[in-house]
């Protein structure tokens, strides 16, 4: 399927200037229509090198309307990026609804270039193109219109591309060593390539193989291909909006009910005296400053994940952990209801954003757990949206674990009669009548659905890479020094 035939493609000068402009007219009313899409569009262009990426892709910013285009290019990490997992740098390139990300290097450069200079084996290429269709499947679920370009050289043409780059003063800061060791491994470059795109090339993000030595033929082939793949893909949805609703009954799954055993099987009677406490409180509190101190010399990031019922203790519990930790070295990101710019992308993205650098600690008050519980709950995600959300937390969370960060989800569990006494003794102390609101009384009448839906990301997501910590916490005090006590048995394992 991707042998390539050197096929020698040409297009002359004339014929290229008579269709750029209707071509360039085709893109840009495309990209008018795109702009009220509810998808975003990823245009891969990838290959071989001295095969016109970089000229490909100032064409098509020429071409395309650059106020919803933006062009990523990716080379090696950075220290910024090499301190958290690889594809941070990827998901904050994400382009929202209705935009146009250009990528220049992506999520297959790496990879393919690690295995040909023999830094990685077939078993490490093949990992890491599980991860690359699993975030690619993730994009896709959520809309997005992948769009992947490879642009092919004969080695011949690869050559005398780069010895006439070389041979003008003007271009010849282009050719690098790298690419004239490329150029040795050529044939190992193909074949890792052609094993690469054979993997990686499914139904909805196929990969178009364009000769790429004749610049002509290059750059209508390439927005001919772009048009064509964001034609299909607008008319598409356009179809469906204009689709009248549907009058067949659908069947709605009966609901199963059963034990609610993981939360039903806590001890919720568990508790510590006050003079107890606080003795236990400090000596944990100058545990945790020492680890913490360690882990960041060590560059071990942390990420804690805090959720649990309204009144649960969430807010008490970070408070009890963050003087323990250096200001300059953490950081707390409560979460509310998704911004517009955040709903504009993969619900996923907003939390990437804010993963720790080596050696840091970010503390989620709420999380990407939302997707499968108030969102759930609540029907703010379809039945498909939250149902698959539990496999890409699941990935999300092992790249975490993968590199090396210390990851704790804590569920701060708390009976149904004692969330009532805590609202009722928030309404009377004055400086915490501001967290009681109708809304949370309403949610104590879906308590049921709430529990069912807690059990089921517990079941789900525990994963051994990603435990769930239940914290018993009718007794704020023992919840505190469990959760304590837990964080500080982590760090001191990942410094082990």
């Amino acid at each position: 399927m991707f042998e390539v035939a050197e096929l020698g493609h040409r297009l002359d000068k004339k014929s290229y200037k008579e269709s750029v402009p209707p071509l360039r007219t085709e893109l840009l009313t495309l990209q008018a229509r795109l702009k009220e899409a509810p998808f975003p569009v990823l245009i891969l262009i990838s290959g071989v090198d001295g095969a016109g990426k970089g000229d490909t892709v100032n064409l098509l910013n020429e071409w395309f309307d650059p106020r919803l285009l933006r062009t990523f290019a990716f080379g090696p990490m950075s220290d910024e990026e090499s301190e958290r997992p690889e594809f941070w740098r990827f998901w904050r390139a994400l382009p929202p609804k209705g935009h146009i990300g250009l990528y220049v290097g992506s999520w297959y450069s790496n990879p393919i270039a690690q295995r040909v200079a023999g830094n990685i084996n077939d078993v490490e290429l093949a990992g890491h193109l599980l991860r690359i269709k699993n975030f690619e499947r993730e994009l896709i679920d959520d809309g997005a219109l992948i769009i992947k370009v490879w642009l092919h050289l004969s080695r011949e043409a690869q050559q005398e591309r780069l010895t006439k780059l070389a041979s003008n003063p003007e271009t010849a800061w282009r050719v690098t060593k790298q690419d004239r060791k490329h150029l040795k491994l050529y044939d190992e470059f193909r074949r890792i390539a052609e094993h690469t795109l054979r993997e990686t090339s499914t139904g909805e993000t196929p990969w178009n193989i364009i000769e790429g030595s004749d610049e002509y033929y290059r750059g209508i082939s390439v927005g001919h291909y772009i048009l064509q793949r964001i034609g299909q893909r607008l008319t598409q949805h356009e179809n469906l909006r204009d689709q009248p609703p549907s009058t067949i009954a659908i069947e709605t799954p009966p609901v199963v009910t059963r034990p609610l055993t993981l939360l039903g099987q806590l001890d919720m009677t568990q508790r510590l005296e006050k003079k107890v406490y606080r003795k236990q409180l400090e000596k944990l509190q100058g545990r945790l400053h020492k680890v913490a101190r360690a882990a960041h010399q060590k560059k071990i990031s942390s990420v804690i994940v805090m959720e649990g019922w309204d009144a649960g203790g969430k807010g008490g519990l970070i408070r009890r952990i963050i003087p323990a930790l250096d200001a300059r070295n953490y950081q707390v990101i409560p979460i509310a209801a998704p911004t517009d710019e955040e709903r504009a992308h993969h619900y996923l993205w907003r939390f990437w954003r804010h993963i720790p650098r080596a050696g840091q600690v970010t503390i989620y008050d709420r999380s990407w757990y939302g997707r499968v519980l108030v969102e759930r709950v609540e029907g703010f995600a379809r039945d498909d949206e939250w149902m698959r959300a539990y496999g890409e937390i699941n990935d999300f969370e092992e790249q975490l674990s993968r590199h090396g960060t210390v990851l704790l989800k804590f569920w701060l569990h708390i009976e149904k009669e004692e969330q009532l006494r805590r609202f009722k003794e928030r309404e009377q102390i004055s400086y915490k009548q501001y967290k009681i609101t109708d809304e949370d009384y309403r949610n104590r009448e879906r308590w049921d659905e709430y529990e069912e839906a807690v059990n089921d990301m517990v079941e789900h997501t525990s994963t051994e890479y990603a435990p769930w910590d239940l914290i018993e916490g009718n007794d704020k005090r023992f919840a505190r020094i469990k959760a304590l006590r837990l964080y500080c048995e982590r760090l001191e394992q990942a410094l082990e």
